[in-house]
């Protein structure tokens, strides 16, 4: 897969006092010595803001299922379709909770291309995703990034910079896409949707995604052995539990289907194995 025009940060310029391999723009506290998912992801998807641990730990998830590449690349043409859906829909508010490392497509670019008056909030927690979205937005008063986890609700819903450009008495589009599957069970998922859910007005949508063993299971299995070694160890879900974290939610047709299989815009979108995106995505309404 090509990769942008880019240098990889490990060859940047240092902070004085921060680790050799920090880059100069970097917040001190970005971890270069274990690999992170937002950066992982990026490298799977071609880009160049990832760091050599990164990228080591990458090569080593495709040679034990080549089909890596294809999994996020399905999953992040699932989001723009998704984004593209719910604009249809009239929502021009957005909150993207686990939005990752900027690439070509980005929310805010493909919301704001059919209303240049839509908000997005982006929100991770990883470092570098941060950094580089709040250089992408620059000049964009309409969008913002949050350095935030999932698992703290309030800490999303009541920042300064949500409360400023969404409005919760409208209806907004809630997107967690390949972010839940990074939540163990003992954090209890459903418990944090729920609390998600009840803070969307009526007429809101959310959008997610979320690896699964239910098709190609053994490389699957082999992909998760190995984040354990990342920042980000995996929890996979079977369709129906994937299907419980939108409780509360009037499924859109076609329901929890594998990520091509969501609105594809073309035969080419499907392919002739969809299921081995090894990817659930859904959308569903809150009524």
């Amino acid at each position: 897969m090509p990769r942008r025009a880019g240098r990889h940060y490990d060859s940047a310029r240092p902070t004085e006092g921060a680790p050799v391999n920090q880059p100069d723009w970097a917040p001190k506290n970005i971890d270069v010595e274990t690999a992170s998912a937002a950066r992982l992801y990026d490298f799977f998807l071609g880009g160049s803001y990832n760091f050599e641990v990164d990228r080591e730990l990458g090569r080593k998830v495709a040679a034990v299922a080549p089909g890596v590449f294809d999994f996020t690349r399905l999953n992040r043409a699932f989001l723009r379709r998704a984004v593209r859906y719910l604009g249809e829909q009239g929502i021009d508010q957005f909150l993207d909770i686990g939005s990752g490392i900027p690439t070509a497509g980005n929310v805010h670019e493909i919301a704001q291309k059919a209303n240049p008056d839509a908000r997005i909030v982006y929100v991770d927690n990883e470092p570098v995703a941060v950094a580089h979205s709040e250089l992408l937005l620059e000049g964009n008063p309409n969008a913002a990034v949050i350095e935030a986890d999932l698992r703290d609700p309030d800490s999303i819903l009541r920042h300064e910079k949500t409360r400023r450009l969404l409005d919760f008495r409208r209806p907004i589009g809630l997107l967690t896409v390949a972010v839940y599957h990074f939540i163990p069970e003992s954090d209890d998922p459903l418990a944090l949707a729920a609390a998600y859910r009840d803070a969307l007005p009526s007429g809101s949508y959310l959008a997610l995604s979320h690896g699964t063993e239910d098709s190609l299971g053994e490389q699957i299995r082999q992909i998760m052995a190995l984040y354990k070694n990342s920042q980000n160890p995996v929890t996979t879900r079977t369709r129906e539990q994937v299907t419980a974290l939108f409780d509360g939610f009037e499924l859109v047709e076609p329901g929890v289907v594998f990520t091509p299989l969501w609105h594809p815009e073309s035969p080419e979108d499907i392919g002739e194995n969809p299921e081995e995106s090894s990817v659930y995505a859904a959308v569903g309404r809150k009524p």
